[in-house]
């Protein structure tokens, strides 16, 4: 694997103090920034594709709603009652 180096200027006093932390982690500071910047573009790569779906799902939800596709609200009102009521039934169940 090919490799390219990353500078920065840091503060001595952090630099010291970061390279004891690593130091009683059994890691050196180089270890422990490339796995904070793999971290930071695992993170970044999840936001990324969470926001791609969500805004999917919005689209798919505005579409459906512009073509007329809707379930009055007194239809999911009824839907949601049942549920309330049926998970009330196992949880009085599961007491007994």
């Amino acid at each position: 694997m090919s490799e390219s180096t990353f500078t920065f200027r840091v503060d001595p006093a952090l630099k010291s103090a970061f390279s004891a932390a690593a130091k009683k982690m059994d890691r050196n500071a180089a270890q422990l920034l490339r796995d904070f910047m793999r971290d930071v573009v695992r993170q970044q790569q999840e936001t990324t594709a969470h926001d791609a779906w969500f805004r999917r799902a919005v689209q798919t939800g505005l579409d459906s709603a512009n073509a007329g596709r809707l379930i009055p609200s007194a239809e999911v009102e009824a839907r949601f009652a049942a549920k309330r009521a049926a998970t009330r039934q196992r949880l009085e169940a599961a007491a007994e």
